[in-house]
């Protein structure tokens, strides 16, 4: 018997469409899984936040979400777009809402406007008596935009008199849950309930995208594993506080690669806390590998590059691994326009000749240097073929020079022509 390997089926959703024109992204209805980021600047200063938009944009990220907590950021919000649009940037935005997103949205019709997606949290959007009316209210005014929702759960703002009826249910049974798998439970429902609302209400399932962002790895498994059984909305994967560094990074890889594995999950963030200063876009780069390593998506040329050993004590193949990958990543905005289908591109970088003249020959293009004791040469494979050897200090700038001459003869503006004219021979 054959096996497959790869991804379970993609589980089915309803698909929502966010944002107009050309620029709109489709989120589920068996849609690419979409990448998206938060920035993390002051929406009211129009400057930074148009910036680092731009800046999250350009790295790849698909929906950009901005905070709206006051008068002052909802006021700046058309500001925003405006100046994006006018930089050629045409990315959607998604405003973050919290306690009083009904008021905001109503005073500021410019921002209800110029947002392409509300992110509405049922836990905070009101208490008591005054939830259901102003969660009805800012359903409303995504009805009267044409706008979508997405109705996100966080168990750090959970709604408490849901959780507490669970509970007291809970105690009652006679066979009764863990505390843990209740809260499971109450976040469940609480994105079902919510999105049950806003369709009695009359925005459409293609209008609402269900988040349930927990921060640990197997209760976020656990909980999105509920939803999809329970539901067709188009779902957004994410832990909520992923944390910094690698273990921000291994956490969301866990969590986000188990779901995509069994078709769940339609819209992905990297929740990461940056370093002081450091780049928000990580997270967008993050995101971007995930589903690239699981074959979901290309976004990028893939670098493949031996992690060293005693055969590899000089540092010139790290070194020049390193470089590769960044060269790619500052010139793809470029390439991306100038060189259709150049992320599907694979290059090999290896650091001496145990594995790596095989490896070159799987890559597109491939370079083997020279290991510790080896000849000082480094023969360089185009499409499985040897096709010169490097040598002495110029090996990196010469690689670049045959990696740029491979992407402008397969991927050039001409490539196709000749492609073509190749086939009519």
């Amino acid at each position: 018997m054959i096996e497959e390997y790869g991804p379970a089926a993609r589980r089915r959703t309803v698909g929502v469409r966010i944002g107009r024109g050309a620029a709109a992204v489709q989120v589920g209805g068996m849609a690419p899984v979409v990448v998206q980021s938060m920035t993390n600047t002051d929406t009211a200063d129009i400057a930074a936040t148009v910036a680092q938009v731009a800046a999250l944009a350009r790295a790849g990220s698909e929906i950009v979400r901005i905070t709206v907590d006051r008068d002052e950021a909802a006021a700046a919000v058309p500001h925003i777009r405006d100046r994006l649009m006018r930089a050629g940037i045409d990315v959607p935005l998604v405003g973050d809402f919290h306690y009083i997103g009904h008021k905001l949205l109503a005073e500021h019709p410019a921002c209800a406007e110029a947002l392409a997606k509300y992110r509405i949290n049922p836990g905070n959007v009101g208490f008591r008596e005054k939830r259901d009316r102003q969660f009805g209210a800012m359903v409303e005014i995504a009805l009267t935009h044409d706008k979508p929702v997405r109705i996100g759960v966080n168990w750090g703002s959970l709604d408490q008199e849901l959780l507490t009826r669970l509970m007291d249910e809970n105690a009652a049974s006679p066979a009764p849950k863990s505390a843990r798998a209740v809260m499971h439970e109450a976040i469940v429902q609480s994105a079902l309930l919510s999105a049950a609302r806003a369709e009695e209400i009359g925005l459409g399932r293609d209008r609402i995208i269900l988040s349930a962002k927990v921060s640990q790895v197997q209760d976020l498994i656990a909980v999105y594993r509920m939803l999809s059984r329970r539901g067709d909305y188009a779902l957004h994967l994410g832990l909520t506080e992923a944390g910094m560094g690698s273990k921000g990074i291994v956490a969301s890889t866990a969590g986000i690669g188990v779901l995509l594995q069994e078709g769940i999950g339609d819209t992905i963030r990297v929740s990461l806390t940056p370093e002081p200063g450091g780049d928000r876009t990580l997270e967008v780069r993050v995101a971007q590998e995930i589903l690239q390593t699981m074959g979901l998506r290309t976004f990028v040329p893939v670098v493949t590059a031996c992690p060293g050993c005693g055969r590899t004590t000089s540092t010139v193949f790290q070194e020049l691994a390193r470089d590769i990958q960044d060269f790619i990543r500052t010139e793809m905005p470029v390439w991306r326009e100038r060189y259709p289908g150049v992320e599907t591109l694979n290059l090999a970088v290896m650091g001496c000749i145990v594995n790596g003249p095989g490896e070159s020959k799987h890559a597109d293009i491939g370079i083997s240097l020279p290991g510790t004791g080896e000849s000082p040469a480094a023969p360089v494979f185009i499409d499985g073929q040897k096709v010169t050897t490097l040598r002495g200090p110029m090996i990196a700038a010469d690689f670049k020079a045959i990696v740029m001459e491979y992407i402008e003869r397969r991927f050039g503006t001409d490539a196709a022509g000749r492609q073509g004219s190749d086939a009519a021979e």
